[in-house]
This record gives structure tokens, sequence and C-alpha cells, in this order.
């Protein structure tokens, strides 16, 4: 894994070692999910909900994102991401939650511009996250969701509608626009 462009780029990211909960995203789909969003990134604040390694949220910040926050309810995925943000010099724009979504999104931790949303596979918990997520995403928030091609996502969610959807073999990666809805 690596970063694959802006101020970080080139840099290798370690990932999650023998976990079989966390997947990192692919390079072809991370560059998917960032030239779909390429415009939108320059001065946002982040949200990688289900951080893992940390991979989606160092990507922006390296594209000039002005702040990440990292959550996640593993103590190792947050070693992980805190050894990543290390070797990008992200620290100073990163702030790490270790926390699950629910108690997480429940304290209102501000105002979210993306939120990259890539939970556990097949535990059924995609839709209430981004039901949670929604309320505090800005005016000009999108969310995007990567998960099996198999799981349906909802039309609309909140003020939220599907922007555009993306596949590559088993995943599908979902974007949620605010006012598409």
């Amino acid at each position: 894994m690596r970063v694959i462009t802006g101020t970080a780029r080139g840099k290798r990211l370690i990932t999650v070692p023998g976990n079989d909960l966390v997947r990192p995203t692919s390079e072809k789909v991370k560059e998917s999910i960032f030239s779909s969003i390429q415009f939108d990134i320059e001065g946002r604040r982040i949200l990688d909900l289900f951080a893992g390694s940390g991979q989606l949220g160092i990507e922006a910040l390296s594209r000039g994102a002005i702040s990440a926050t990292f959550v996640d309810n593993s103590d190792v995925s947050l070693s992980v991401v805190r050894k990543n943000l290390e070797g990008t010099d992200f620290k100073d724009k990163a702030n790490i939650c270790k926390s699950d979504y629910k108690s997480f999104l429940s304290r209102k931790p501000g105002v979210f511009d993306i939120a990259f949303l890539d939970p556990p596979y097949n535990k059924g918990i995609l839709a209430d996250a981004l039901s949670c997520v929604a309320p505090v995403m800005s005016d000009y928030g999108i969310m995007i969701c990567e998960h099996p091609r198999e799981e349906k996502m909802p039309e609309t969610v909140l003020d939220f509608g599907i922007y555009r959807e993306y596949k590559f073999g088993k995943i599908t990666v979902t974007v949620y626009k605010k006012g598409e809805a």
C-alpha cells in the first residue's frame, strides 16, 4: 500500500497484520474513489470511520484536506494508523479516536465534509452507520461507502442520495452527496 498522489506521494503505508476483519482498499479502488472526488478534497474535514490502516484519510490529507479524524475500535488498527501518520508527517492534522461508530457519532464530534465508511463486511452495520453519519455532514457533504457487491444500499439517507456507484469485481463503492435525494 502506498499514497497515490499529493504531498506524501509514494510513501509506503503499513497494514493491520493478520486480521481477517481488516481488508485494505485496493489501489485500483482507491484511485477510483479519489478520481471521483478530486476537486472536493482541498481544505475539507475528513472522517475515516472504521479506519483500519487509515489509508483513505491519509490519502485525503496528502491531497490537501485540512484535517482527518480516524475512528476504529481496535487498538491494533489505531496503532497502525499512528505509525502511518508519523511516516507521512500528518500527525498534526489528525485526530484519532478509539470508539465504535455509534458511540463516536452520538457525542456530536463536529461537522465533516467527506466521510469514508468501510466497515467489516457482512456484519449488517453499513446502513445504520450511514444514518448515524449523515447528521454530522456539512451542507456539501460526501459519504463514500465500500461494501460487498451483493449488499443493497439505500437510495437515500436523510437528505443524501446516491450520486454514483462503482463496481470492482466483488466490491462496490457507493458515493452519496447531499442534495442528490
